[in-house]
C-alpha cells in the first residue's frame, strides 16, 4: 500500500473498526499511597489471546484506539492502560515515584487483574522500555513483544529534547482548537496525520470544562524522572540480552530516540528480533495506518515477518 493510500485510510472512523471499548480501573500502590490505574479494554474478555498496549511518556491509552479495534475484530482481547499521572489514572502522591520500577509494578497488578497466563506486549517509547524490562525478567508472561521506537540505551540529545518539552508543557488551553494546534506541533514527529487523527489524539489528552477550556491530562511532575543522574545514565541492555521471546522492533525513519546504530545492535544481540523501519515519521510511529496495524497484527499472530526492511 502506498503512503497516500494509508493516509486516506486513516480518515475512517475508529468506531467502524471494532466493538466499542469498555473502561475500568485497578488499584496500584506506590511507596506513599494507593492510586487508580485506568484502562480501556476491547474485544471479548474470554478471547484466547490478550494484547497489552502501553503508551509513551506523556500520552495515554486511547492513542491505541484504532489498533485495539483492529485487533479486537480479529478475535483478540486488547487492554490499553493509562500509566499513573496520565489520562484517567491518578497522579502519584510523590512525583519522585514516577519511574520504571513503579510502572512495572503497576503493569504487574494489571496483568493479575486480567487473569491471563501470557500476553503480547505493544509498547511505544516509554511503554517499550517497560516491556523490555518485564520481558527480560525470569518467568515473564510476555510471549511476544513489539518495541516501538525505543532502545536499551537512550542518547543524551534525545533525552534533553524530551526533558525540555516536558518543562514547557502547558497545563491547560483556552479551548480545544488551541489544544489541537499544540499537539500537532509537539507531536509533529508522528508524521503526516489527518485532521481526524489529530482531533482524536487531542480529545483524549485533555479534559474540557463547561466553559470549553481544556486541562491537560498529564502530571507535570513526571519531569522529575529527567533529573541529572537518572534517565541520562539509563541502560537496559541486561534486560534486552535476557529476552527470550519473539521481538518486533519498529523504528521511525527520522527518529532521534532510537538511532540506526542502537537498532542494529538490538537486532544483533536480540535472539529473535526483527527490525522494521517506518518511513515518513520520527519518534514515534503512531501505529495508525493500515500498513502499520497489519504488520503488528500479522506479527503477533505468527511471530514472523518475511524480511527486515521499511514500510514503503
Amino acid at each position: 500500500m502506498s503512503c497516500s493510500a494509508s493516509r486516506r485510510w486513516r480518515g475512517r472512523s475508529i468506531k467502524a473498526e471494532g466493538d466499542q471499548p469498555r473502561h475500568d480501573y485497578v488499584h496500584g500502590v506506590s511507596r506513599h499511597a494507593f492510586h487508580r490505574i485506568a484502562y480501556t479494554e476491547w474485544g471479548p474478555r474470554d478471547a484466547p489471546r490478550t494484547v497489552l498496549c502501553v503508551h509513551g511518556l506523556t500520552r495515554q491509552g486511547r492513542d491505541f484506539d484504532r489498533l485495539a479495534a483492529y485487533l479486537a475484530r480479529r478475535g483478540y482481547r486488547v487492554v490499553c492502560p493509562d500509566l499513573p499521572g496520565r489520562g484517567r489514572s491518578d497522579w502519584l502522591k510523590n512525583p519522585d515515584d514516577y519511574g520504571l520500577p513503579q510502572y512495572c509494578m503497576d503493569m504487574a497488578v494489571l496483568l493479575a487483574r486480567l487473569q491471563v497466563d501470557d500476553v503480547s506486549w505493544v509498547g511505544t517509547s516509554l511503554g517499550g522500555l517497560i516491556g523490555i524490562v518485564m520481558a527480560g525478567m525470569p518467568q515473564t508472561p510476555i510471549r511476544r513483544l513489539v518495541v516501538n521506537d525505543i532502545g536499551p540505551y537512550l542518547s543524551w540529545a534525545a533525552l534533553s529534547r524530551i526533558g525540555g518539552y516536558l518543562r514547557q508543557m502547558p497545563t491547560s488551553f483556552p479551548d480545544l482548537r488551541s489544544a489541537v494546534t499544540y499537539y500537532r506541533n509537539t507531536l509533529a514527529p508522528f508524521g503526516e496525520l489527518d485532521d481526524a487523527d489529530w482531533l482524536h489524539l487531542t480529545e483524549h489528552s485533555v479534559a474540557r470544562d463547561d466553559s470549553g477550556a481544556c486541562r491537560v491530562l498529564c502530571d507535570p511532575g513526571i519531569v522529575r524522572a529527567f533529573g541529572p543522574g537518572l534517565l541520562y545514565n539509563l541502560s537496559l541492555w541486561k534486560y534486552w540480552d535476557a529476552i527470550q521471546c519473539d521481538v518486533l522492533l519498529l523504528r521511525g525513519e527520522q527518529s532521534d530516540m532510537l538511532s540506526r546504530e542502537i537498532a542494529a545492535q538490538m537486532v544483533q544481540r536480540g535472539k529473535r528480533t526483527i527490525l522494521r523501519e517506518v518511513v515518513g515519521c520520527g519518534h514515534a510511529p503512531p501505529l495508525l495506518s493500515h500498513e502499520e496495524m497489519e504488520c503488528v497484527t500479522t506479527w503477533i499472530a505468527s511471530g514472523r515477518e518475511p524480511t527486515n526492511g521499511k514500510f514503503l
